[in-house]
């Protein structure tokens, strides 16, 4: 996901109700699954893992590394793309990049070539990276100002959904089938959207910013660096334990597990999607410490008590509980610390997030190779501790003491999640 270069002028209804007063549904839920799919192509081979590795004849933490080459492709694409296409109509953008999906998920359900399949997840990553410039903004555009909050909640629906059904059911297809057909679907799934996306989502026209704050200046406004490195460092230490949490398991000998496992990390993401979206205009400070010391004590169990199944799926539940609306606070943070800079911050943040994710792939797997998957949930408590520091710290600016006010802060013009 980035932030969305295209300053998107508040709209009262323009394609639901003319009176204001109804979303459009239709539309939003297309854009949700659209969401969905984009959530579902990045974290999926994290429950293939095994399987992708001996057919593609490679080890499991070179097939770890098609996660990371998906970051990769959006964390060095997504921005001079967007800026590249401010000018495009919006519905002929998203549709260019669902239609980057289905090629992307097609080339890689069909290759039986390493290097074939790095660059086909590659180019999923850059199409991620255009639908994330898109989304929220265009749910935000398409809704009455009074309900714009609740129509980008409705189209991010699809994270948490694509988290708690989306993984363990492409995990169970892949370990019932192949770990290709998985990949297949969501081919399947993307035409049906893009035929969906045709008959109900509404156009606008693109629009080219002119004045924006650059890049660099962002980072002197007080609160920024902070947010911006507690989301590096959160999401590094997240993504190296995530991504390979099937060999994790494997070694734990609950192999069989990893779909279950899967489905409790997703049903718990809901659920403190659900907390935080209730909770974050006032207490946002409070639900980040907490979300970190919920994913350190997971890893903590993790690494100290995982010989017990059962509690190995108390801590994936925490380890949901904590991550679940990280997204979501650490964007939140990010647009209230920049103020008339948010569209930068909110640039660097996405690019932060999928820096830390390709780092995360790329140390998980190293760790992997070199101590093994023991190490994992161990170096998430060594890089969550500066972390929690951090975010102690900026109790001004950053992560606030008290809460942004509830309706006065206007709506970012971005997706709300950053992958």
């Amino acid at each position: 996901m980035t932030s969305d270069t295209t300053q998107l002028p508040d709209s009262r209804g323009e394609s639901g109700d003319p009176s204001g007063r109804t979303l459009p549904w239709p539309a939003l839920l297309a854009l949700a699954t659209a969401v969905f799919i984009t959530s579902l192509t990045e974290t999926l081979p994290a429950g293939l893992l095994p399987a992708m590795s001996a057919d593609l004849g490679v080890g499991e933490s070179a097939a770890g590394q098609t996660v990371t080459i998906y970051a990769i492709g959006t964390a060095l694409t997504a921005i001079p793309l967007t800026a590249a296409t401010a000018g495009w109509r919006r519905k002929r953008l998203l549709l260019s990049a669902m239609a980057g999906f289905a090629v992307a998920n097609t080339v890689t359900a069909v290759s039986t070539n390493y290097p074939l399949t790095m660059v086909a997840r590659f180019g999923a990553g850059v199409a991620a990276g255009l639908a994330w410039a898109l989304l929220a903004g265009y749910a935000r555009r398409m809704a009455p100002v009074h309900l714009q909050g609740k129509a980008i909640a409705v189209a991010m629906a699809g994270i948490p959904i694509a988290l708690s059904v989306g993984v363990p059911a492409g995990t169970f297809l892949g370990h019932a089938l192949d770990w290709r057909a998985a990949f297949g679907v969501m081919t399947v799934l993307t035409v049906v959207l893009l035929a969906w996306i045709t008959a109900t989502v509404p156009d606008h026209p693109g629009q080219r910013p002119e004045g924006r704050t650059p890049m660099l200046r962002a980072l002197t406004v007080p609160g920024v660096a902070p947010v911006l490195f507690v989301t590096l460092v959160f999401v590094l230490a997240h993504t190296l334990l995530y991504t390979y949490i099937a060999p994790f398991l494997d070694r734990l000998g609950m192999s069989g597990s990893t779909d279950l496992v899967l489905l409790l990390f997703g049903a718990a993401c809901l659920v403190s999607i659900w907390i935080v979206g209730i909770h974050i205009h006032r207490r946002l400070r409070a639900l980040t410490l907490a979300s970190t010391v919920l994913v350190a004590v997971a890893a903590a169990v993790l690494a100290v008590l995982a010989d017990t199944p059962v509690l190995v799926y108390l801590a994936v539940v925490l380890w949901g509980l904590g991550w679940g609306g990280v997204p979501t606070l650490l964007q939140t943070a990010a647009g209230d610390a920049g103020g008339e800079s948010a569209d930068a911050a909110q640039a660097m943040l996405v690019t932060l997030w999928n820096v830390a994710m390709a780092g995360g792939g790329v140390a998980g797997g190293v760790l992997l190779d070199t101590v093994g998957s023991t190490a994992l949930p161990w170096s998430v408590l060594v890089l969550l501790a500066p972390v929690l520091l951090v975010a102690v710290a900026a109790r001004v600016h950053g992560f606030p003491a008290r809460g942004r006010r509830a309706e006065s802060a206007p709506l970012p013009h971005d997706g709300s999640r950053p992958h």
